[in-house]
């Protein structure tokens, strides 16, 4: 855990951006909301308050620095002009926070929500705001509520054509987080609420496996009125759940973000147990995950990252051993040095597509900076359920 937190910080730059990988050929010299932002989470939980500040701040000034980009985009809009992909928000950006020269499949919505939940998240958690994000709050904002249904690139570049759970989870959380830390004004808010609203009843309808009415819905429902209607792991799960994209059938290790930590559906609401449980069904194995049964990248093989969520997913269901088994999983992966990758290659879904992926780029991205941050965050969930119940003045149990 040491080695994690202290690779973040050295690796973190002057600017306060994260580094994605800092040697994988396709990665270096850019960092991605998304990544930065569970690396920053990974960071604050560990007392880097500093450190995810300033990462923080980085993603404020660079997203209020194209707040011109983002009225034009809406205006032209809401006159009905088309706006395509690749006039959007990048995903990525130089560590410098210019938007990089390299072609990319750049229109990805999911990183600019992950943002504002992880920033609302890092200020709750220290008890005080970031300077200066109010602005970057603000366009994120006004971009998300203006583009949050079009579709986009999913969490792994792919499949522009499609509209994604995983991204809409993300940014339901990150719009619900902006609201909470009381920078928008009313007709923002206003906005953000009517986006939150549309986001859970489209994922009810259209992005549920095999789902009644009635099991669909109720998004960020409470325990109380979801109790008592779990997924089986050993089998199917017995309520419908997530998918990859609206009205698809298959499954994508990205929708256990939409448990946890996301919460567009409760860990024990029907929806949020089942798709946890055929993640877990169809995706892991021996303690990894796959990112989705068709992947082909580097052939295919089980992230750790993507271990992490799985573990995160079963901590706060109070699930101690099975968190436990991927968190040791994850820190079997490292290198001597102590580096974790981002996907191991021993058990491929696909490997004989793994040698074009060698070619193209070289070895498999180590260090991940986004599998350490995930390490970190688990570990911490593991803290957390080692802790003894609280007990009250009476000597009664919280």
């Amino acid at each position: 855990m040491s080695h994690s937190l202290d690779l973040i910080q050295r690796l973190q730059s002057p600017s306060g951006a994260y580094p994605a990988s800092p040697t994988f050929s396709a990665y270096r010299g850019y960092s991605w909301l998304r990544d930065g932002a569970f690396i920053a989470e990974g960071v604050s939980r560990h007392g880097d308050a500093a450190g995810a500040d300033a990462f923080h701040a980085w993603c404020a000034r660079v997203i209020g620095d194209r707040a011109g980009q983002v009225d034009s985009l809406v205006s032209r809009a809401g006159r009905g002009e088309p706006v395509s992909p690749a006039e959007m928000l990048p995903t990525r950006f130089t560590l410098d926070g210019v938007d990089g020269d390299v072609d990319w499949w750049d229109f990805q919505l999911d990183g600019y929500g992950t943002w504002l939940w992880a920033l609302r998240e890092h200020s709750f958690r220290h008890g005080r705001a970031v300077p200066g994000v109010e602005k970057g709050v603000r366009t994120a904002v006004r971009y998300l509520t203006s583009f949050w249904d079009m579709p986009c690139y999913d969490w792994w570049e792919e499949h522009v054509e499609q509209r994604h759970v995983a991204t809409l989870g993300a940014v339901h959380a990150g719009l619900r987080a902006a609201v909470a830390l009381g920078v928008l004004s009313g007709p923002e808010s206003e906005a953000a609420g009517r986006a939150v609203e549309g986001i859970a009843a489209l994922v009810a309808a259209e992005g549920v496996s095999g789902a009644t009415s009635a099991t669909a819905s109720g998004a960020e429902a409470s325990g109380a009125e979801a109790s008592g209607a779990g997924a089986s792991e050993a089998g199917a799960p017995k309520s419908g759940y997530l998918t990859k994209w609206l009205g698809s059938e298959a499954v994508d290790a990205s929708l256990l973000a939409c448990v946890e930590p996301f919460g567009l559906y409760a860990a024990d609401h029907p929806v949020g147990a089942a798709t946890v449980a055929e993640v877990e069904r169809q995706l892991a194995v021996d303690g990894g995950v796959y990112r989705y049964l068709a992947d082909t990248f580097y052939g295919g093989g089980r992230w750790v990252l993507l271990a992490g969520f799985l573990g995160w997913n079963h901590a706060r269901a109070g699930r101690r051993t099975e968190a436990r088994r991927y968190l040791d999983w994850m820190a079997a992966q490292a290198t001597p040095e102590g580096d974790l990758p981002e996907q191991v290659s021993d058990r491929l879904l696909a490997p004989d597509r793994l040698q074009e992926w060698l070619d193209r780029w070289g070895s498999v991205a180590t260090p991940l900076l986004w599998s350490h941050g995930m390490y970190l965050i688990l570990a911490d969930e593991m803290d957390e359920l080692d802790k003894p119940d609280e007990l009250n003045e009476l000597g009664v149990r919280a």
